[in-house]
């Protein structure tokens, strides 16, 4: 056994003991946790269900393409609802969300995630533990944000995946806001329009009523796959909340390089794959 695989067995097994004694667990989850999960936005998979993107418009990945300035709504769609369909509705492939409520179905738990696929909830996490900060690739909103309201898009979609063709859906079915009239976009934070309705704001509170409640205790803040985009939603804030309570322990699972300020001794870090840990974790001694 080499020093870091040695290292990393130590880490785990001392999570597993954080994991056995805590009396909360918080959640903070990024992209690396479902690209563990095998949802992947390059690669084979994206050739998978985009070769004709990649070929006619010179797409390389998923990520990318939801910003490619479409001549029509109907290729709009077309993109979006294979997207939405494979990384929303499809299952996983890899059920590490799964064999993560195992390990925390019977804590006091939360989750906070900037990933808008909603793996969590179609794992089996409870829905009233879930706050998505960011949005959710199942709601549709209007484009020009008229009014404060989601919609649900899964019946939609699954029709426009059907009935596209040559990368291009039937044009009565290009969803329009039903206030304005407008073209509805995704409901995702990418600029000022972005749709905060009444269940986000309600999911908001109960994390703050979380967060309130486990100031002091024995709380464990598990950061899974965060990376550094957007570090002041879920990793600045663990950070601060482990340094003010000394009985917290933070602890972060990723393939990055991960830098951890004043709260070493409070820390466990897991530079490995998040499947394979969470699988570890789940083992039986």
């Amino acid at each position: 056994m080499n020093e870091f695989t040695e290292n990393c067995s130590r880490q785990i097994d001392r999570l597993k003991q954080v994991l056995g004694t805590a009396d909360a667990v918080l959640i903070g989850a990024g992209a690396g946790l479902s690209a563990s999960a095998g949802l992947t936005y390059s690669g084979e998979r994206f050739e998978r269900y985009f070769s004709d993107f990649h070929q006619r418009y010179g797409i390389t990945d998923m990520y990318s393409g939801g910003f490619y300035p479409y001549d029509t709504l109907e290729e709009y769609w077309a993109w979006w609802s294979r997207h939405i369909f494979y990384n929303r509705y499809a299952d996983a492939p890899v059920p590490v969300y799964q064999v993560l409520l195992s390990l925390v179905k019977n804590k006091d738990y939360f989750v906070l995630t900037t990933n808008v696929d909603h793996q969590f909830q179609k794992a089996g996490f409870d829905k009233q533990r879930l706050f998505y900060t960011q949005g959710d690739y199942g709601l549709w909103q209007c484009s020009k944000a008229c009014h404060n309201k989601t919609y649900d898009n899964e019946s939609s979609v699954r029709r426009m995946v059907e009935q596209q063709q040559d990368m291009k859906i039937p044009s009565e079915l290009i969803p329009h806001c039903p206030v304005c009239g407008a073209p509805m976009i995704m409901n995702l934070r990418c600029d000022d329009t972005f749709v905060q309705d009444e269940g986000w704001y309600a999911a908001a509170e109960r994390y703050s009523d979380f967060v309130k409640q486990h100031r002091s205790g024995k709380i464990l803040y598990l950061e899974l796959g965060v990376g550094n985009n957007t570090p002041a939603i879920i990793k600045y804030p663990f950070w601060r909340m482990t340094l003010q309570n000394p009985n917290a322990i933070y602890a972060s699972i990723n393939l990055e390089n991960m830098m951890i300020p004043q709260i070493e001794n409070q820390s466990i870090l897991i530079n490995m794959d998040i499947a394979s840990a969470v699988k570890r974790l789940s083992q039986k001694e």
